[in-house]
């Protein structure tokens, strides 16, 4: 376990690396020590830092939520981070990708809460909670550099989330099978993820039930009007200035996220020069 000054500093340096987009070694190389639960005292540090800045929690999301990350990681379960307000992007607005390290992008179901979850809750009132789902594309980031995170670093970089869109499908999540939603992803025109809902721990209800109960652990509570992103359907994919991603769930309808063009060959300067992760986070 760290100490309080040696987790506010490795809660400085992340702000530092998000706010200057300059990438910082991984933690568990900087931090020797440092464990899960030190992780999420980080990251709670920075969402604490900007909620008195005026920041809005508006949801959570889900990472490690496939079998396959979890190997990867050497973990058995998921992780959580939290979203904010100005994370929120629409789908007719283009993303400045300067804004960003090495982003990536996620096509997830997106479940808007009805209701407040219980700290002990269940999938089946997970379920009951739910008002709908829609489709999503989570945008992730890592301030790690070169993406190179074991589990603090990711969970204390806000489970490498920076941003998030919504479709304007709402669907009832009782009229449709959550474990068998099909899941493609294009960028640009070409297909770069083929996947279904069943990726995401055989049911994205498992996740949202899971972080209820995980979260509460920390004294937060998942309520009505939350976005939860329950995990990635299929691999993260490269986000380069100019591509337009849109990700489609049969029944579910669509989402699309755009990134700007470069302004210059400043914002070139590492963007899908690293090899695409085979999961989510």
């Amino acid at each position: 376990m760290l100490d309080l000054s040696t987790l506010a500093a490795a809660a400085d340096a992340l702000r530092a690396a998000e706010r200057d987009r300059t990438p910082i070694p991984p933690l568990i190389t900087t931090y020797p020590g440092i464990d899960v639960g030190d992780a999420y005292r980080i990251q709670l540090r920075n969402i604490e830092r900007r909620l008195s800045g005026g920041g809005r929690v508006v949801g959570h999301k889900v990472g490690l939520s496939s079998k396959a990350m979890q190997q990867m990681m050497g973990v058995d379960e998921p992780d959580y981070g939290h979203l904010l307000a100005d994370m929120a992007h629409t789908e007719d607005v283009p993303v400045d990708t300067g804004r960003y390290l090495l982003p990536r992008v996620e096509p997830e179901v997106g479940f808007i809460l009805g209701d407040d979850l219980p700290e002990d809750c269940t999938e089946e009132q997970a379920l009951a909670a739910t008002e709908a789902i829609a489709p999503a594309l989570e945008l992730i980031d890592s301030r790690i550099v070169d993406w190179k995170i074991a589990l603090p670093d990711t969970i204390a970089d806000n489970a490498s989330s920076a941003g998030f869109v919504l479709g304007s499908t709402r669907l009832d999540p009782r009229s449709v099978d959550l474990t068998a939603l099909p899941v493609r992803m294009f960028r640009n025109d070409e297909e770069v993820g083929v996947g279904a809902s069943s990726a995401v721990l055989g049911n994205p209800l498992v996740a949202v039930a899971w972080l209820a109960r995980t979260v509460a652990r920390f004294g937060v509570r998942l309520e009505a009007g939350h976005v939860v992103l329950p995990g990635s359907c299929t691999r993260a994919v490269d986000a380069r200035p100019g591509d337009v991603f849109r990700a489609e769930f049969g029944v579910l309808g669509a989402v699309q996220l755009a990134f700007q063009p470069a302004a210059d060959e400043s914002q070139l300067r590492n963007v899908g020069q690293i090899p695409t992760q085979r999961g989510g986070v």
